[in-house]
């Protein structure tokens, strides 16, 4: 949940340049098979599994509660490397575009509503963080077309401290460190609030400056079109103007001048045909 897709890249040979920029030949070089991408399936896959091993026995076995949080922190570490990877040697696919945002969402709601079912974390505080995430997917779809909105530092604390908080509550834990789990779990759900509110403010302000620059450009085609209709008529009256001083228009006006002697003349050679018959 870095905020940056993981994708995938390397199918032709070449070899990728680490710290490189992502350009077109690198895109289309893409293969779906590569280490990055794979990762991003391993997260998927681990979902279910920690989903079983958490309610394995009832949902109460520290064992498999352990073996729970073992496949909870692969995910969330898989998670770091394959953005890495995709970041570090140009791994783009549109399959790690779409796939890595999805695990991302998909370990953690499990983990959150698993434990929630559990009775182990409140439904407000599930409830929460899915609102909170739903919400800031669907605002990005709502200024896509404008701008984008960028993975802030905050956003990466409320996925570290979100991960943190619901691997605690994963474990079995007593004492102080259930204290600390719980506390953890507060910072995790303020930095989600507060970072979402900062998401909506960004998604409102991107969202004016686009309107405002799309009213701007129609303006401005608005203004232009209205000034080459008004050059029209004055162009109609620089020929007029011309005729009755007997000067000979020059550029368009004398292409027009001569067409319409030249049509005047055809006129009064038919007429004079006519006449002589």
């Amino acid at each position: 949940m870095t905020g940056v897709p993981a994708s995938a890249a390397g199918g032709s040979g070449a070899k990728p340049v680490r710290g490189g920029k992502l350009g077109t030949a690198a895109v289309n070089q893409a293969s779906l098979w590569n280490i990055a991408n794979i990762l991003t399936m391993v997260r998927l896959l681990l979902v279910p599994g920690f989903v079983l091993l958490l309610f394995h026995e009832g949902g109460y076995d520290p064992v498999w509660r352990s073996f729970a949080w073992a496949a909870f922190a692969i995910a969330m570490i898989t998670d770091l490397f394959d953005g890495h990877l995709a970041r570090a040697y140009n791994l783009v696919t549109d399959f790690g575009k779409i796939a890595d945002p999805i695990a991302d969402k998909a370990i953690m709601g499990a983990a959150l509503v698993s434990l929630s079912v559990l009775g182990d974390l409140p439904w407000w505080i599930t409830g929460v963080i899915l609102a909170r995430e739903l919400g800031i997917t669907l605002m990005r779809f709502w200024v896509i077309r404008h701008a984008v909105i960028p993975a802030s530092r905050g956003g990466k604390l409320k996925t570290l401290a979100q991960g943190t908080a619901a691997g605690m509550y994963v474990l079995v834990l007593t004492g102080p460190l259930a204290t600390l789990r719980f506390w953890m779990m507060m910072v995790a759900v303020v930095l989600t609030v507060v970072t979402g509110l900062d998401y909506v403010r960004q998604a409102v302000v991107l969202r004016r400056k686009g309107l405002a620059a799309e009213r701007a450009a129609s303006a401005e085609r608005a203004t232009e079109a209205m000034e080459a209709t008004e050059a029209l008529p004055a162009s109609g009256a620089t020929v007029a103007c011309a005729a009755a001083d007997g000067q000979a228009p020059a550029g368009p006006a004398a292409g027009a001048v001569a067409g319409s002697a030249d049509v005047r003349r055809t006129a009064e050679a038919r007429d004079t045909a006519e006449a002589e018959r």
